[in-house]
């Protein structure tokens, strides 16, 4: 974690992953990030993966170092408490983030009359306010059609789109925060998940390959279109996935293998300079012929060993226990993560902020709460309420504090 933007205040209304990936990602950076959910949970508050007695590890992810706290949003004084604190003064407070439908009770206009400079993040699933999510969102796409070696679709398991809206969600909050500063001007933001796909497929070449050159782009299993990349099984019955996106890197793959002067055999033989791209790509399946002898008859460590010290662009295949348990970038040797003890959970390895600023030093990361433990603390410190009007509100059903089970 890093402080680099203390002071900044967030209300977080929001399910599942891209607003709350948004959210952890400012309050890594140092933002206070006040997450409103519904008295019990929300709907993501015990999705999987649950630990044995059914806590989310996957809601404790998402929520580190912000602050929780329950309000009935169905009941006048529940919605009246989350306006207050969505539109408490504050030169960098009065800034509101939502994947939730931005109409009712989070209506902006509404909200905008209480305090004219609101800012506000909404996330939406189509660009017309039509339902979508990350699966529904890459499959539109086309990805899961280019993935594997064709045939059926095959959808990933990672929701990329959602990481990135969130990320995009965090920019945006950002430079719109920024402007406010300039111009004293608040503004609604609108993200559709959907056009983090689409707009991927423009910047990454997609749609100017369909339009200009009328190619559809082949399922070409694990090789990488356009260069030289393939994975390759060990003698220990391990896989390797090994790239030459760079003349760089292809001299350290052929100097590694020790291949120079079979490739010089294949380059004759197909008339082509293989320190070219597109040269490697028609080559591959030749190339790999020749390659896969050498990974075969080898164990993990020693290809290791040569990749590494001809400084080849290559990676293993893990799994995520094989991840946490051998690999040092997942780990406490990188600055990035340490063990935290998680109230509900236990101790474990969870990540910080992923930037790192030459002149804001890294804080502890900091462990998500548990559901409402801020209740009290936000009511009585942000909008000022008595331990006598903090009472009342809890008999009356209208918040509540940490969760039971």
């Amino acid at each position: 974690m890093t402080d680099i933007v203390k002071g900044l205040r967030i209300v977080e209304v929001s399910a599942f992953i891209a607003a709350p990936y948004a959210g952890l990602t400012l309050a890594q950076m140092g933002a206070d990030v006040i997450r409103i959910d519904p008295v019990g949970g929300g709907l993501d508050h015990k999705r999987w993966p649950l630990t044995g007695d059914g806590q989310s590890l996957y809601w404790a992810g998402l929520n580190k170092a912000k602050r929780s706290i329950m309000l009935n949003v169905r009941d006048a004084e529940g919605r009246a408490l989350a306006h207050t604190l969505m539109t408490a003064p504050g030169a960098r407070s009065g800034i509101v983030l939502t994947n939730l439908p931005a109409r009712g009770w989070l209506d902006f206009a509404n909200l905008q009359a209480m305090r004219p400079d609101l800012i506000m993040m909404n996330i939406t699933g189509n660009r017309d306010g039509s339902v979508a999510l990350d699966y529904t969102v890459n499959a539109a796409a086309g990805f899961p059609l280019v993935t594997g070696g064709g045939g059926q679709p095959v959808n990933h398991v990672m929701p990329v789109w959602d990481v990135l809206a969130g990320m995009t969600a965090a920019n945006g909050i950002l430079a719109a925060e920024r402007q406010r500063q300039q111009t004293g001007k608040g503004q609604f933001i609108g993200l559709a998940l959907a056009d983090t796909a689409f707009s991927t497929l423009s910047h990454l070449g997609y749609v100017g390959e369909v339009q200009i050159n009328g190619d559809a782009r082949p399922a070409t299993g694990n090789q990488v279109y356009g260069t030289y990349g393939q994975d390759f099984e060990t003698r220990d019955g391990r896989r390797v996935m090994v790239t030459a996106f760079t003349p760089r890197h292809w001299r350290a793959l052929v100097d590694a293998t020790g291949m120079a002067a079979r490739m010089a055999q294949v380059a004759a033989l197909f008339e082509l300079d293989l320190g070219r791209e597109e040269a490697r790509w028609e080559a591959r399946d030749t190339i790999t012929a020749v390659l896969k002898p050498w990974f075969n008859s080898r164990i993990l460590a020693d290809i290791r060993d040569a990749l590494d010290k001809a400084g080849a662009c290559w990676g293993p295949y893990q799994s995520f226990m094989q991840a946490v348990r051998e690999d040092p970038r997942l780990s406490i040797q990188n600055p990035m993560f340490e063990e935290i003890d998680q109230p509900g959970i236990g101790r474990y390895l969870a990540a910080g902020a992923m930037l790192d600023f030459s002149d804001t030093p890294r804080t502890p990361v900091a462990a998500a709460p548990q559901l409402g433990a801020d209740t009290d603390t936000v009511l009585a410190g942000e909008l000022g309420l008595s331990d006598g009007e903090i009472g009342r509100l809890h008999d009356a059903g209208i918040v509540a504090g940490v969760a039971v089970g």
